[in-house]
């Protein structure tokens, strides 16, 4: 169940095929599960044993995917976290997961080299591009990703913490495998004519929803930072385009004089969510770009995987409650069960406000390390996300 071996055997059907760009960069899937494999066999060698975990810190660049899958063909734990978060959020995080390691991009190792001295765990830090980082991948040995069990701990991805600290949600190879297949059924089948752009954070959604995409062949196109620019040069030249957008980032896609007259014949799908889209912004949004949203509605502890709102309910416009969908989260996902309760965990019925509670085998270990809230979110067998929300019985 390990997501590096199912990437290796992509490596194995397409050596030649773009894995994964960026501005430095172009990297076959030969090269790119080469590296993989250098990088996995580098940790090992340090000593790092199955399970432990090595925290990113990174802006966007073509290493994030390798070392993420690296960490998974060692058997150890991927903690990617937000490069923008305050020093003393990655201290904490840094702190509970018990990282082993941190590996950060050049712009960020130096202001972080200090939690090597107030991180008791923490052995070192090295920054990409380093020579401690060229070490790592010295150990140029044919190496099979270790064997994992679906329930093995895969990537610790912590809350944004806006009613605390920051919890690590446990996700397993089965959770994130599980994400990919309902991206399958939900949104697109994918193959290796499909590109994949990141324009967002790839410690979050964006590098989430990678996976799906590298699980099937492909092409990961990386950028910097989000520039309406660089998107639409991206839509241009790359075939079967998909890019994950907050809301934020579609709104300022939907304003941008430029996109009115770009070629978006290679657009394929925009997938948003992670907050709330004005409806007004998305009729602007569909006469833009035609029917190629789908909103996401999910959280860390169920990645991206609670309901949708595909395709076809975004454009149907001649519907009579065509707005009412739009502003909505659209239905549960494939495989998916979701309902709303109320305060004594009583379902409720259609139309009344409660908290949305989700099940699935995308849903979370726990937290880690934090038994309390695990009970506290992981009650009877759901998974109480927090949201209010109401469910209709009735179709659109």
């Amino acid at each position: 169940m390990n997501l590096a071996a199912l990437l290796f055997d992509v490596a194995r059907r397409q050596p030649e095929a773009p894995a994964v760009t960026d501005d430095v960069h172009a990297r076959s899937y030969r090269e790119f599960a080469h590296r993989i494999s250098c990088l996995a066999a580098g940790l090992q060698n340090r000593g790092f044993l199955p399970g432990d975990r090595v925290m990113l810190c990174m802006e966007n660049c073509a290493e994030f995917f390798e070392l993420l899958f690296a960490c998974w063909a060692a058997g150890l734990c991927a903690v990617p976290v937000n490069a923008r978060l305050h020093a003393r959020e990655l201290e904490h995080i840094a702190n509970d997961s018990g990282a082993r390691m941190l590996i950060a991009t050049p712009n960020l190792a130096n202001g972080l080299a200090q939690l090597e001295q107030s991180v008791e765990t923490l052995s070192q830090v090295v920054a990409t591009c380093s020579t401690e980082y060229a070490a790592l991948l010295e150990w140029d040995v044919p190496m099979r990703p270790v064997d994992a069990a679906a329930t093995d701990r895969a990537w610790l991805f912590y809350t944004s913490g806006t009613t605390g600290r920051p919890k690590g949600a446990v996700l397993s190879h089965r959770n994130l495998l599980f994400m990919s297949h309902c991206y399958y059924a939900d949104i697109d089948m994918l193959d290796e004519r499909d590109t994949n752009l990141h324009a967002g954070p790839l410690s979050h959604g964006a590098g989430l929803y990678a996976l799906p995409h590298l699980l099937r062949g492909g092409h990961q196109v990386v950028l910097p930072h989000f520039d309406v620019d660089a998107i639409l040069d991206g839509m241009q030249r790359h075939s079967r385009v998909s890019m994950f957008a907050a809301p934020t980032m579609l709104t300022r896609l939907v304003h941008a004089p430029a996109v009115g007259s770009a070629d978006l014949r290679n657009l394929r799908t925009i997938f948003y969510g992670g907050g709330p889209m004005y409806v007004a912004d998305l009729e602007r949004a569909l006469q833009l770009f035609g029917p190629r949203l789908y909103q996401l509605y999910g959280q860390g502890e169920s990645p991206m995987t609670i309901t949708g709102l595909d395709k076809r309910l975004h454009a149907e416009q001649t519907h009579p409650r065509w707005r009412e969908q739009l502003g909505s989260c659209g239905v549960p996902r494939t495989g998916v069960l979701v309902k709303v309760v109320d305060d004594n965990k009583l379902e409720l019925p259609s139309g009344e406000v409660g908290e949305v509670v989700t099940r699935s085998d995308c849903v979370m270990e726990g937290y880690w390390n934090n038994s309390t809230a695990t009970a506290e979110t992981l009650r009877g067998g759901w998974l109480h996300t927090g949201d209010l929300g109401t469910l209709t019985r009735t179709a659109f």
